[in-house]
């Protein structure tokens, strides 16, 4: 069975998923379906995977670290050893068989999530691996120096009725922000770079 990747993000209007390491804004639903997308399972005896880079895992506060109920997998070419309760891979693909059949993990886990940064994302968009990006769309500019490639409607068509995710427009903080669904389109696996301006 082929491994399907699952992108969770939020991105404000120009695509911006960061400011200095941190998420630019505060959204408290948002948090709560990331937890629930990253930590929910069909068979209680196994974990999802969570894959990021060495800077997302750094922006995530030490209390918090690892993420709990998961299993947390960082891509590095730079650290020599992981964290404690968590794993190291050299890149996106070595994460990946270390969960499939090949790996030590494969029979503990259920679902393989991406949870950032920006260089994790586009890995996992432009590889061959299905893909499905659950994106939190924040109705609202930020600065950012962070960017989420963006989603070209030829590689990942949009989802409608999908049930995992709320519907309709969510205010919080009056911020408005909306749940999306991408699947890519089997036989794709190119992106358009993103427009940084």
């Amino acid at each position: 069975m082929t491994t399907k990747l699952n992108l969770v993000v939020a991105a404000c209007n120009d695509w911006g998923i960061g400011k200095d390491g941190q998420l630019p804004w505060r959204l408290k639903k948002d948090m709560e379906f990331f937890k629930k997308m990253t930590t929910q399972t069909d068979n209680p005896d196994k974990k999802n995977v969570v894959i990021m880079g060495r800077k997302t895992w750094n922006s995530i506060p030490e209390k918090f670290r690892p993420l709990p109920k998961r299993i947390n997998i960082i891509l590095s070419k730079t650290m020599s050893h992981a964290p404690t309760g968590a794993y190291l891979a050299g890149s996106l693909e070595e994460a990946i068989s270390m969960v499939t059949d090949k790996g030590d993990l494969a029979d503990k886990v259920e679902g393989v999530h991406i949870i950032g940064g920006s260089s994790v994302y586009k890995a996992a968009m432009e590889s061959d691996f299905p893909c499905r990006i659950y994106l939190t769309r924040v109705l609202a500019d930020f600065d950012c120096d962070t960017f989420l490639p963006q989603i070209d409607s030829n590689v990942f068509e949009k989802i409608d009725n999908c049930k995992e995710v709320p519907k309709g427009t969510v205010t919080e903080n009056d911020i408005d922000f909306v749940f999306e669904v991408y699947d890519k389109i089997p036989g794709h696996n190119t992106i358009e770079e993103p427009n940084a301006a």
